[in-house]
C-alpha cells in the first residue's frame, strides 16, 4: 500500500476524510462504552488488591484471595453480554447505532431493554470526531484532536457517573499531550509544559484556599490533573478560557439542579463533565473562541 498517496488523497478530499473519521468515531464510542463502565469497576477491584496486600497474612481471608488471583475483569474480558440473562453479544449485535436501531433498543434474547446512553455516546464521538476531521483536515493535529475527544468523553462520562477522574487516562494523556506539541500544531512545547504545571497548580490553590475558608472541599485531585492534561494539549493560553466557561456553565446547571429540587445543596457535582467540555471547545474553538469569550466582558 503506498500511503503516501492514500494520504495525499485524504488530504485533498475532505469529505472522505470526514466520513472516515465519523465511522471511525462510531466504533471507537462502542468501546469506550466499555472503558466508561468497567474502568471504574477495575479501579476498585485494584483498590481491594492492594487493601489485601498490606494486610498480614492472617487477615487475608480466602475470599479476598480468590477475588484478587482467579477472577479476571479486564476492558477484553469477559466478552460483552447482556446484564440481566448473561447473553453473550455477537458482532452483529454490536454494530453502533445500528445494531441498536434493528434491536430497538432491547436485548435479542430476553427482551431487557438497552440504556440509551450506549447508542447516544457511539453518536456523540461520531459527530465530536467529525468536527475534528473538519477543522483541523488529514493530519497530526487531526489525530490528536480525536485522541483528546475521545478521552474527554470517557472523563466527563466517568465523573458523571461515579465522580471520578481515573488516573489511567488523565496521566497518559498528559504525557500524550506533552509528545504531540512537538510536531502537531495545537501547542507549542514551552506552553504545554506551561499550560500542565499551571492547570495542575491553579485548581490546587483553589481546592487549598476554599478548603481553609470553609472546611470543605470543593474540587477533586482528579479535576486538577484533567486541567493539567488540557493544558499540556492546548497550552496555557486556553486555561483561563477553560477554567471561566466551565466555572460559569457549571454554576448556571447546578443552580438551576438545586432550584428544581434535582440536587441538594450539600451534595457533590461533578466538575470533570464541565471541563471537559470547555476544553473541547478550545480544541476547536482556539484563540477565537478565547477572544469572543473575552470581548463578551469588554477585556
Amino acid at each position: 500500500m503506498n500511503f503516501s498517496a492514500v494520504a495525499d488523497g485524504l488530504s485533498s478530499q475532505p469529505a472522505v476524510f470526514i466520513t472516515l473519521c465519523t465511522l471511525l468515531g462510531l466504533m471507537v464510542g462502542s468501546f469506550l462504552n466499555v472503558v466508561i463502565h468497567r474502568l471504574p469497576i477495575m479501579q476498585q477491584r485494584d483498590a481491594k488488591r492492594w487493601a489485601a496486600a498490606i494486610q498480614s497474612a492472617e487477615n487475608f481471608t480466602a475470599e479476598n484471595d480468590a477475588e484478587s488471583t482467579d477472577e479476571r475483569y479486564d476492558l477484553m474480558w469477559p466478552a460483552s453480554h447482556c446484564p440481566s440473562c448473561q447473553h453473550k453479544i455477537s458482532p452483529l449485535e454490536n454494530i453502533p447505532l445500528l445494531s441498536w436501531l434493528l434491536l430497538r433498543g432491547r436485548c435479542r434474547k430476553c427482551k431487557t431493554p438497552i440504556s440509551k446512553r450506549y447508542p447516544f455516546i457511539e453518536l456523540l464521538c461520531g459527530l465530536l470526531s467529525a468536527v475534528v476531521a473538519w477543522k483541523f483536515g488529514f493530519g497530526w493535529e487531526a489525530l490528536g484532536g480525536l485522541l483528546l475527544t475521545w478521552a474527554l468523553v470517557s472523563l466527563a462520562a466517568i465523573d458523571f457517573d461515579e465522580q471520578i477522574l481515573p488516573d489511567a487516562i488523565t496521566l497518559p494523556w498528559l504525557w500524550l499531550g506533552l509528545v504531540f506539541s512537538l510536531f502537531a500544531d495545537l501547542s507549542e512545547p514551552a506552553a504545554s509544559i506551561i499550560g500542565a504545571v499551571i492547570g495542575y497548580g491553579s485548581l490546587w490553590l483553589l481546592y487549598h484556599g476554599y478548603r481553609l475558608l470553609t472546611g470543605k472541599e470543593g474540587l477533586g485531585y482528579g479535576d486538577f490533573k484533567l486541567l493539567a492534561m488540557l493544558g499540556a494539549w492546548l497550552g496555557w493560553q486556553q486555561l483561563p478560557m477553560i477554567i471561566l466557561l466551565s466555572s460559569a456553565v457549571g454554576a448556571l446547571v447546578g443552580g438551576a439542579l438545586i432550584a428544581s429540587g434535582k440536587l441538594n445543596r450539600e451534595n457533590p457535582m461533578p466538575f470533570g463533565p464541565f471541563l471537559a467540555a470547555a476544553g473541547w471547545l478550545a480544541l476547536v474553538g482556539g484563540p477565537a473562541l478565547t477572544s469572543a469569550y473575552f470581548s463578551l466582558f469588554g477585556l
